[in-house]
């Protein structure tokens, strides 16, 4: 099926295997070139997800990290259990280029031709800045600056990832402290560098890499951290690895040169494969699902969907929670001789199967004074 839209816009539905839509547009006017996947509607009525912009080599690459990102989605509502189906939006774009006003606009347009089956959401390469062009053309946008709404995530998935990297702590040491314990972070974003700050004040011994060295020079004077080269992040010494820039760096290549303890951070899909997942386990290198321990942006967004409007309470006390679902996956897996990996994806298998954590009751948009 192909859609014209505003007459330079094509939409075309895409069948991919497993998923319930996957659609990529184009126009010739502003110069967009997006996907939107839509992986599972098991658990909600929309899906959820944040839109990437980045310069993808070409649209296979693009199609492959837009479904792996989509994938996540579900599992990621299934494990906080914030009752949305799940979804993820690429464009292919350098955002330090390519990122204008038309395209951002174009691009609202593509979101609003599904009527809210989609709800998009900031992600790498998309501020809520960004996401205030693309509010003027759909009202299925979250993360905007309201006084409904929840403005930027970024603070509450880092405190979700602090407080599962304490998880992590007490399952190796027996005790929430981090003080004199070493974390290697890669990426300094907004998600990393808010990390790296929680982790100072709590005592933590930092080592951090980024692609910025303005970001690592900040921290390394900021933090007392020590700054490396991004490729040599992996052979430091540490306690916790804490990957929080892009995915798939938990592979068979790395996997042989890491010298920690635990992998915990905020990236998405930080293992290439599952098997990743059991290379760990027999190496004896404690795992936090990703997307467990990153669920406090996904928390706090969902937050802002309710009838009363966004309240910063409730999204802080569920982020929270991520300490207890992470102990919970971390004695399931101990208890039945298998990875953490293994354990949440039995977690959410069964969530999705039996409709746990569904949300039935009506979304609202409050920005565009919205419900449906």
């Amino acid at each position: 099926m192909t859609t014209l839209l505003e007459k330079t816009m094509v939409i075309e539905e895409i069948d991919v295997p497993g998923f319930y839509k996957v659609l990529k547009a184009e126009d010739a006017k502003s110069g967009l070139k997006a996907i939107i996947a839509i992986h599972s509607m098991d658990l909600g009525r929309a899906a959820m997800g944040g839109t990437r912009i980045y310069p993808y080599p070409d649209f296979k690459a693009a199609l492959t990290d837009v479904k792996r990102l989509a994938r996540g989605m579900t599992h990621k509502s299934a494990a906080s259990q914030s009752g949305w189906g799940g979804g993820k939006s690429v464009i292919i774009a350098d955002p330090k280029t390519e990122k204008t006003p038309a395209l951002l606009a174009a691009f609202g347009e593509f979101v609003n031709s599904l009527k809210g089956e989609y709800i998009c959401a900031e992600d790498s390469g998309c501020n809520p800045d960004d996401l205030l062009i693309v509010a003027k053309h759909t009202p299925y946008v979250v993360g905007l600056p309201h006084e409904k709404s929840s403005g930027n995530p970024c603070p509450f998935t880092a405190w979700g990832v602090f407080r599962g990297i304490q998880a992590v702590m007490h399952q190796l040491f027996g005790s929430d402290s981090l003080e004199g314990k070493r974390v290697a972070i890669q990426g300094l974003g907004g998600v990393g560098l808010r990390l790296a700050e929680l982790l100072f004040w709590r005592g933590a011994k930092l080592i951090v890499t980024d692609l910025n060295q303005e970001a690592v020079d900040f921290v390394v004077k900021n933090f007392s951290a020590k700054g490396v080269a991004p490729d040599a992040i992996y052979d430091e010494p540490c306690e916790v690895f804490s990957p929080c820039a892009l995915g798939g760096v938990i592979n068979t290549a790395t996997i042989e040169r890491l010298r920690c303890r635990a992998i915990a951070g905020a990236a998405n899909n930080q293992l290439l494969t599952d098997a990743d997942g059991e290379e760990l386990r027999r190496l004896g290198l404690l795992y936090a699902p990703d997307f467990v321990i990153n669920g406090g942006g996904l928390v706090n967004v969902t937050e802002e969907t309710k009838e009363r409007g966004y309240n910063p309470v409730e999204s802080r006390n569920k982020t929270d929670k991520i300490y207890d679902q992470l102990r919970l996956i971390f004695d399931i897996a101990e208890r039945n001789g298998i990875s953490t990996q293994k354990a949440v994806m039995q977690l959410v298998e069964y969530r999705l199967q039996y409709g746990v954590g569904k949300r039935n009751d009506t979304i609202f948009m409050h920005h565009a004074n919205l419900r449906y």
